[in-house]
C-alpha cells in the first residue's frame, strides 16, 4: 500500500547528543567531540536524498494516512538524526518516539506502528545516502574527502 502525501522538508540534523549516546551498546568513546558530518549530510538531504528515499519509503510503506498526519502533527520528521559514523564508516539514524501526550491519546498498536514505519523510513534514508548519494570510488575508501583512508588500491594491471 503506497502513502500518498507531500514530501516534508527534511529534518535539520540539529542533533546535540554527544557520541556515546549513539552507542547500541556500552563502548568507551575516545573522543565524543568527533564530527557527525551533519552539516554535510543536511545538504545532501536537501540536495534530493530526502526526496528520493521519502519516495522510496512511501511506496512500500503501510503506515496509513491518518497515522502519517499524526507524525506531521508532532513534527516527528524534523526529529530524525542522519549523522556519520567514522567508527564502522556509515550513516547512522535514531528515529524519532511519540511524545507522552501522542502516547497518550493513540492506542498502543498505533503507537508502534507510526514507530516502526519511522525506523523504517530512517533506515530507507541511510540505505539511500550510502547507495546513490555518498559513493566512494575505485581507488579511495571513505565518503568524504578528508575522510579518505590513507590506502589506495590500485588495479591488477598496475606496476607497483
Amino acid at each position: 500500500m503506497a502513502l500518498d502525501v507531500l514530501i516534508p522538508d527534511p529534518p535539520s540534523l540539529s542533533g546535540p547528543q554527544s557520541r556515546g549516546a549513539y552507542e547500541a551498546i556500552d563502548n568507551p568513546v575516545e573522543n565524543p567531540e568527533d564530527d557527525y558530518r551533519r552539516e554535510e549530510l543536511a545538504t545532501i538531504l536537501a540536495s534530493g536524498a530526502w526526496e528520493d528515499a521519502f519516495d522510496e519509503w512511501a511506496a512500500h510503506t503501510g503506515m496509513s494516512e491518518d497515522n502519517f498526519a499524526v507524525v506531521v502533527e508532532y513534527n516527528l520528521v524534523d526529529d530524525f538524526d542522519f549523522y556519520w559514523d567514522a567508527e564502522t564508516d556509515e550513516v547512522g539514524y535514531r528515529s524519532p518516539t511519540l511524545p507522552q501526550t501522542a502516547r497518550d491519546q493513540l492506542d498502543a498498536e498505533i503507537v508502534d506502528d507510526i514507530e516502526l514505519e519511522l525506523d523504517s523510513l530512517g533506515r530507507v534514508v541511510t540505505e539511500m545516502l550510502e547507495n546513490d548519494y555518498l559513493l566512494r570510488d575505485d581507488e579511495t575508501f571513505g565518503f568524504f574527502a578528508d575522510d579518505v583512508s590513507e590506502n589506495r588500491y590500485g588495479s591488477r594491471d598496475e606496476e607497483f
